[in-house]
């Protein structure tokens, strides 16, 4: 596996696949009773969302599927509610104005209003210890850095992009849950609660509360399965 940046549509999310700068609607949510396989496509469909919206401003056809979510059946989670509202708020955006706000937030003039990275959330710094760490564990698991690729791997899309790419291979659930708990668990939260409130943000916070409750499922599914 190799890492590549490339587009994520609305047919590969539905299958559960995954674009990635890493190589080597009727969706059955993962909590639910259902079959294993189905789960994980979930799972898997869920982080690829996530990693696109998070890699780049998304595209017409992404910003179609996204609008589609607001038609999904809310029960009384969190997670359904929050799929809902981002499906709400990419109906009122057009590309070019979630392009400007991705640039307000993530790069500005010199630095955008957040630093979505890893080391940058744990140690306040880039290039940092956990860089290491996590630079290490993705050798052992096979992964690849695209010599194209100028971004850290701890941007929190990469991450979400090898979870996904994880979860499709059928990785064994302990290295999920490690992967999970060693490069995402220590700051994940914090960054979409900081996402969720940003002042330059207005499709960007419903994608903030939409990773929120995402995480907080994701490591009470993981808890549960160990």
């Amino acid at each position: 596996m190799t890492m590549q940046t490339q587009g994520l549509t609305a047919e590969n999310m539905n299958s559960g696949q995954t674009s990635s700068s890493l190589e080597s609607s009727n969706r059955v949510p993962f909590w639910a009773n259902e079959a294993s396989d189905a789960e994980q496509q979930y799972r898997a469909g869920t982080y690829s969302l996530l990693a696109a919206l998070l890699r780049s401003a998304p595209e017409q056809a992404l910003l179609d599927h996204v609008t589609d979510l607001a038609a999904i059946n809310q029960t009384n989670d969190e997670l359904s509610f929050a799929m809902s509202i981002l499906g709400l708020a990419a109906k009122d955006m057009t590309p070019e104005k979630i392009s400007d706000e991705y640039h307000a937030l993530f790069i500005g003039l010199g630095r955008g209003e957040l630093v979505p990275y890893g080391s940058w959330y744990l140690t306040g710094f880039l290039m940092e210890r956990p860089l290491a760490v996590l630079r290490e564990d993705l050798a052992q698991l096979g992964f690849e850095r695209n010599s194209d690729t100028h971004e850290p791997e701890d941007h929190v899309a990469a991450l979400c992009e090898v979870m996904a790419m994880l979860i499709s291979e059928g990785q064994e659930l302990a290295r999920q849950v490690d992967f999970f708990e060693t490069h995402m668990a220590p700051w994940f939260d914090r960054f979409f609660n900081d996402l969720s409130t940003a002042k330059a943000a207005v499709f960007y916070r419903a994608v903030g509360r939409f990773g929120t409750a995402f995480t907080e499922l994701e490591r009470d599914y993981l808890a549960m399965k160990v």
